[in-house]
């Protein structure tokens, strides 16, 4: 069992068949819809060619690299940008974040379409770039972090306090009416071993402080 949608294993398991790779990168003012060849096609309401207009084409994407530890799946890919203004445009640091996705499809033979739902193989974000001039050549490679670095964000600087958790929710009240909490949070670190807290009021906590000294 393959996690292609039936059309798509099947059309990959014929004799012969046109496979395309489609690289989507979606910048803060226009997306580039990129094919690894020079058909025109068109995928979930997207028009696809092998060069854009304003950004250039795709010269080559690197195999897809396996995270290790505390790090995420990431690829490299060199586009060859269409001017110098676009150069500057998609190294600028504007750019980072832009959402990148691969998918490798199919085309029907018989309409010359893509078969629906082609697979998807990378969704990711923009993250270093490299711009490199050579004698009458110009590439800008590209790292791009799949959606799970964001997992390995570090939230340094959260607070458990009413200012924080209104710079987050403007206008939130909720933690400003929190008093009398006797419950020792442990924010960033593990709760000690054998550390035991409790959280009520009036005759309670005097029971349970027997309770716990006896």
């Amino acid at each position: 069992m393959t996690t292609l949608t039936p059309a798509l294993d099947t059309a990959f398991s014929a004799p012969q068949v046109t496979i395309f790779g489609a690289v989507q990168i979606a910048l803060p003012d226009h997306d580039i819809n990129l094919l690894d060849g020079s058909a025109e096609l068109t995928i979930d309401g997207d028009r696809y060619t092998g060069r854009d207009d304003i950004y250039g084409t795709l010269e080559s994407i690197e195999d897809l690299t396996e995270g290790i530890g505390a790090e995420a799946p990431r690829l490299s890919m060199t586009l060859l940008p269409a001017s110098d203004a676009a150069a500057a445009t998609l190294a600028s640091a504007s750019m980072q974040g832009s959402v990148v996705s691969i998918r490798v499809g199919a085309v029907d033979p018989m309409s010359g379409q893509p078969i629906p739902d082609p697979f998807v193989a990378f969704i990711g974000e923009l993250d270093v770039p490299t711009l490199n001039l050579d004698a009458g050549r110009r590439t800008l490679d590209y790292e791009a972090a799949s959606i799970w670095e964001r997992f390995f964000s570090d939230d340094e600087g959260i607070r458990l306090s009413p200012g924080w958790h209104k710079s987050v929710w403007p206008g939130e009240l909720g933690m400003d009416f929190v008093t009398g909490i006797q419950e020792r949070v442990y924010w960033g670190v593990k709760r000690p071993q054998g550390a035991f807290n409790y959280v009520t009021t009036g005759f309670l906590v005097e029971m349970l402080k027997r309770k716990i000294e006896s």
